[in-house]
């Protein structure tokens, strides 16, 4: 099909229905670009792997002191992670940690990103339930052990509620 103004191939079609009569009006995209009748492509794309180097170090030219940086290399810039081999490089580049083995092994630079970005190191959120269950778990057994018989009943109680989904 062509546009209806300039012969061009017909990329844009435009059905308008008014008072139960409907009117079709089909135009390549600069003519429809010309009548305001689609949007303007997107500016700029946010860039996410630049925003996370800035946030990941804010002053790439100064040092812990705040002057220049010295020539120290890091122990996490030299270490890969032993279980996915995941290095701090790469961390950089792709923006994801490859496993939960990572936060150990890039620790001295992930706490002041984290600090940044979240204004704490430490989870304060809510926890997956297996993790609470297995705590539980751990806890009933050493209330049994203990001879604590009304708390292991307590908690065995949360784990059956918790299992149940209540």
């Amino acid at each position: 099909m062509k546009c209806q103004i300039c012969d061009n191939p017909a990329t844009v079609h435009l059905t308008e229905i008014v008072n139960k009569k409907k009117r079709a009006l089909h135009l390549c995209e600069r003519c429809a670009r010309e009548r305001n009748l689609i949007a303007d492509p997107p500016g700029p794309q946010l860039d996410l792997k630049a925003l996370l180097n800035l946030l990941m170090n804010p002053f790439p030219h100064a040092g812990p002191s705040g002057g220049p940086a010295d020539n120290v290399v890091t122990q996490a810039a030299t270490d890969a992670c032993e279980v996915c081999g995941l290095t701090l490089a790469e961390f950089k580049a792709e923006g994801r940690l490859g496993c939960p083995h990572d936060y150990d092994t890039l620790r001295p630079t992930l706490e002041p990103l984290l600090e940044r970005i979240h204004r704490a190191t430490a989870h304060s959120g809510k926890e997956p339930r297996a993790v609470r269950v297995r705590e539980w778990r751990r806890q009933m057994q050493a209330a049994a052990a203990a001879e604590d018989y009304e708390e292991a009943a307590r908690l065995r109680d949360l784990i059956r509620r918790s299992s149940s989904g209540q």
